[in-house]
């Protein structure tokens, strides 16, 4: 049997019963993510200060602990030891007089250069964005400046450094999300902050006073919103001895499918300024909910590790959650490879990740032409499906039993990967966000496609060639994708190799 793929109209899917909190298990809410973080309640976006420390890994957020929607936000925080299983901890930054607390980072003071902890101790510093709302209302330019705060029991607990701010500004309307990072080379702090449309580097000996170096991007790459959320680090090439430096930059709105999204530019460092011959929009992941997304400081080994926001500003206040809102990526190494002459940054699940993996079956698969064949997934909205497949006129479909399905379309004389969720679950709480996505598929060499797609509760995550091409998307079915079909829009048979489904265990205790 053929069958049309990308023809779906939207439906308004049943309303799900409703559950009392008596009956709700821990994290186990109606799409309650089981292997993404997302916080125990309420609003959560940026990723903040990610930093590794004494054996924890920190997560802390952009949250707001009132409601299910954007307010007044603090810093919100969590612990790992693995970057998978996560304790929740108390709140870390709250408002001051200075203003409400937007994103910023987190760095280890080895050296002391602060003086805020001590040699034996040195501080955990978190530097961030202050943003005043009523000088905001006022007009003027001057609503968004740096503070810093730190810690003295590895984020347990914060002091605000009594000289805040540390950084003001009058010139531009937006001035935020400092990345902060230690230049061994230069032996100083480097500050790389966003304002407005462009990236602004500033230097300084003891993270408190700051020195602007230079600017970069207002005629490079995306500038279909305002920039934000920057991380500049250095990585090898894989395959040679060179190294380069990436630059994320987030952008809203913008990005290729709509609203947010995250672009990276590959280029140089020379302790002051950072220059890129690249001037086309480099995508660091194609689909619609992967945004704000930086890299953890001191990770052992040097490993550059990304964690990104799941959700997209078109409808981050409205997807259908009540008790939590939104979630986190899976935690992705970043590395740099050469694709027919072209610096691609790489981004594919930590190897931690495949400790969760529970076996459950193996094939391979013979799609007749003009045909289908489908298996039954157990746990759908909670697995892993690898594969290998050829760039065919294919498509891979998640169904369940209410006919919702979650369709991945090749279009081989496009290029194109198609995600169309316009009949997933749940999807009219906003007209944008049953649009079909793209993602173009280029540099293929012998042109076989190796996809790892991650489900979880409200979510998909692809990604083919360990990381080439990346693209994030929510989702929310009423029940879980009980079947893995693929169909064969082509003239002829194709064999889907090596085909691997896996459940994927919960970490939440």
């Amino acid at each position: 049997m053929t069958i049309l793929l990308l023809g779906y109209q939207c439906k308004q899917a049943p309303e799900m019963e409703k559950i009392t909190a008596e009956e709700i298990g821990y994290y186990e809410e109606p799409f309650r993510p089981q292997y993404h973080f997302s916080p125990p309640e309420k609003w959560m976006n940026d990723p903040n200060g990610l930093v590794y420390h004494q054996g924890v890994y920190h997560l802390f957020y952009q949250y707001y602990p009132e409601d299910i929607v954007w307010g007044p936000m603090h810093w919100g925080h969590a612990t790992s030891t693995d970057l998978l299983h996560w304790e929740n901890k108390p709140i870390a930054l709250y408002p001051d007089e200075n203003g409400l607390i937007f994103s910023g980072s987190a760095v280890i003071d080895h050296e002391n250069t602060s003086g805020l902890g001590s040699e034996e101790n040195p501080p955990l510093v978190a530097i961030f964005t202050y943003h005043d709302m009523e000088k905001e209302k006022g007009g003027g330019n001057d609503h968004q400046i740096q503070g810093v705060a730190y810690s003295l029991d590895n984020g347990e607990t914060f002091t605000m450094y009594e000289g805040n701010p540390v950084l003001l500004n009058s010139e531009f309307r937006d001035f935020r999300d400092p990345k902060v990072f230690w230049d061994e080379d230069m032996k100083h702090w480097v500050m790389a902050l966003v304002a407005g449309d462009h990236l602004r580097l500033y230097h300084s000996d003891n993270l408190l006073e700051w020195t602007y170096m230079s600017r970069f991007g207002e005629d490079q790459g995306a500038h279909g919103g305002v920039w934000e959320c920057p991380d500049l680090f250095e990585l090898q090439v894989e395959g040679t001895d060179e190294k380069k430096w990436v630059l994320l930059i987030s952008i809203n709105p913008g990005a290729p499918n709509g609203g947010s999204g995250t672009q990276y530019f590959v280029g140089d460092f020379d302790g002051i300024t950072f220059t890129s011959e690249q001037q086309e929009a480099k995508w660091l992941d194609w689909g619609t909910d992967n945004y704000a997304g930086v890299t953890y400081n001191n990770t052992p080994g040097d490993e550059r590790i990304f964690i990104g926001w799941m959700s997209n500003w078109d409808y981050a206040r409205d997807t259908p959650t009540e008790v939590w809102r939104s979630a986190m990526t899976l935690p992705r190494k970043l590395s740099l490879a050469i694709y027919e002459g072209e610096y691609t940054l790489v981004n594919y699940p930590i190897e931690g990740v495949a400790d969760l993996l529970v076996e459950e079956k193996s094939l391979k698969l013979q799609v007749p032409a003009g045909g289908e064949v489908s298996t039954e997934l157990n746990n759908g909205s909670q697995s892993r499906i690898h594969f290998t497949s050829p760039m065919e006129d294919l498509s891979f479909i998640l169904k369940n039993e209410s006919g919702e399905v979650l369709v991945l379309k090749l279009d081989p004389g496009q290029g194109l990967l198609n995600l169309d969720r316009s009949a997933s679950g749940l999807v009219d709480f906003k007209e944008t966000f049953g649009r079909v996505q793209q993602m173009p598929l280029e540099h293929l060499g012998d042109g076989e496609l190796e996809f790892d797609i991650f489900t979880d509760a409200s979510s998909i995550e692809v990604f083919i060639n360990k990381g080439q091409f990346a693209m994030t998307a929510q989702v929310f079915p009423t029940e879980p994708y009980s079947e893995l079909l693929i169909s064969n829009q082509g003239s002829e048979p194709v064999e889907i190799l090596q085909v691997e489904v896996h459940a994927v265990n919960r970490v939440w205790r």
